[in-house]
């Protein structure tokens, strides 16, 4: 799987920021994407989350491609992306109308709803054997014009190995999987960063949220009702919280697939650990900002005592609680005030880690309101559930 010539296509400037009007060589470059998709092969393109590994959803060797290139777990569903909502009656055998509200007020957009699958149309590869499947119409022209040109459901994780920090630049995605996939359509910097919200109507109507993202509760709420949405926990549910002390001790991070043996997960992203750094991270929560500065600055500064190379990823407006050189590398996620700033920047700042070969790392919470649930679910994701109360 190492040895794939992985063909690159640079879009213009003008195709990402005008979004309508393509210039003949990126057209052309979107075809030869789409022909590779129609003859079984993998493509990564870019969406308004973060990039997606996209194969053909009803053909089973180019899905299970897709599986080998990430390293993914084979019970971990897939996401399958259309063009056109018209394409969803060839896929699922209804649309519950609280789903089809949803739709006219975020499609194309960052939301994936779970329907009911029609049988026999795509690979069970892509479902993990389950009887429902995601279906989202991305927010961004690369993706749709792709998507139109393919002819195909196209299933699409996110472009990168699988545990590592979702690509939000096409150069992650070739840092990942470069030699491992057949193509990558270089259309720019993702928009929103983060992945899409999943979502599931129940038979009462009411509105499960299988994974926050991109659409928050609060504009689910604003079609289905307030009382008709329930979320998921930012924590995954394998690990407990560690006091500080413990966290001198960087306890190993739990076997990634625990639980093994339940069911498979009906969205994905609910059960392994992702989104990881190469180092060991931990999430500081405080009373207050200050409380939680005092105890990862000690945390950091023991770790340096250690001989391991530290990092810290803050919110900008408590970086003057920390004191001068706190960590060997330290980044902002910008404003606190400003989630959006945040969701945008925090896979390319954990990627920002493993350059610098940090092997402790303290990462601030923020608190689970509109995009900061789905902030704090891929940090504590990425954390492998490991929070640190501070002192």
């Amino acid at each position: 799987m190492g040895n794939m010539e992985t063909k690159y296509w640079k879009l213009s400037s003008a195709e990402r920021e005008a979004g309508r009007e393509r210039n003949p060589a990126d057209e052309a470059a979107i075809a030869e994407a789409a022909e590779l998709l129609k003859a079984g092969g993998t493509v990564a393109f870019p969406t308004e989350t973060v990039y997606g590994l996209g194969a053909d959803a009803r053909n089973t060797e180019a899905v299970e491609a897709i599986f080998k290139a990430k390293g993914r777990p084979s019970d971990n569903p897939l996401i399958v992306h259309i063009a056109d909502r018209t394409a969803l009656g060839e896929l699922v055998t209804e649309v519950p109308p609280v789903a089809a509200a949803l739709m006219d007020a975020y499609w194309p957009g960052p939301l994936t709803v779970v329907l009911p699958l029609r049988a026999g149309v795509l690979s069970t590869r892509v479902t993990a054997g389950l009887d429902t499947v995601g279906v989202r119409m991305p927010d961004h022209p690369v993706a749709l014009a792709l998507l139109a040109a393919a002819e195909c459901p196209v299933a699409a994780p996110s472009a990168n190995r699988s545990g590592r920090p979702s690509p939000t630049l096409a150069g992650h995605v070739l840092d990942d999987l470069a030699g491992k996939i057949g193509g990558v359509l270089d259309g720019g910097a993702a928009g929103v960063g983060l992945e899409s919200t999943v979502v599931q109507v129940q038979p009462d109507g009411s509105v499960a949220v299988l994974r926050p993202g991109g659409i928050t509760a609060a504009q689910l709420a604003a079609v289905a009702g307030e009382a008709a949405v329930t979320g998921v926990s930012a924590a995954p549910d394998f690990t407990p919280p560690l006091e500080a002390a413990e966290a001198l001790d960087r306890p190993a991070a739990p076997d990634a697939a625990a639980g093994g043996g339940s069911p498979a997960p009906r969205a994905p992203g609910m059960k392994y650990a992702h989104y990881a750094p190469r180092g060991w991270l931990g999430v500081v929560r405080g009373s207050s900002p200050a409380s939680a500065a005092k105890t990862a600055a000690g945390l950091l500064a023991a770790a340096r005592g250690r001989g391991e190379k530290t990092g810290m990823l803050l919110f900008e407006e408590h970086l003057s609680l920390y004191p001068a050189g706190a960590a060997d590398c330290v980044v902002s996620l910008g404003p606190l005030a400003s989630p959006e700033t945040a969701a945008r920047s925090l896979y390319a700042a954990l990627r920002r880690f493993d350059e610098a070969g940090a092997t402790y790392i303290l990462a601030e919470a923020c608190p689970e309101t509109g995009l900061g649930s789905a902030i704090m679910n891929r940090l504590m994701k990425a954390a492998a559930g490991r929070v640190i109360d501070a002192e």
